[in-house]
């Protein structure tokens, strides 16, 4: 085994955040991976997009990646007077 297939070998773990669209159409973001989002019409396809969209960001920006990995803390709603 080379250096090369561990290295290509190596598993990392993003926070993904997903929306619909007024069309229905989901939309996948990585905030992690600055410019990395995806879409799709359902969630399977959704999920596989949007893994093989950060895989093709880690081959090409690997040296944009941040080095202290966003934690995930949560969604809320906020109500303001218009």
């Amino acid at each position: 085994m080379e250096i090369g297939d561990v290295v290509n070998n190596m598993k990392r773990e993003f926070t993904i955040i997903i929306e619909q669209d007024e069309d229905g159409i989901y939309v996948a973001s990585v905030p992690e991976l600055e410019g990395c989002h995806t879409q799709a019409k359902t969630l399977d396809e959704l999920r596989e997009r949007i893994k093989e969209a950060i895989q093709l960001y880690l081959e090409v920006e690997s040296d944009l990646i941040k080095e202290v990995p966003l934690e995930f803390v949560g969604i809320q709603k906020v109500e303001v007077a218009v």
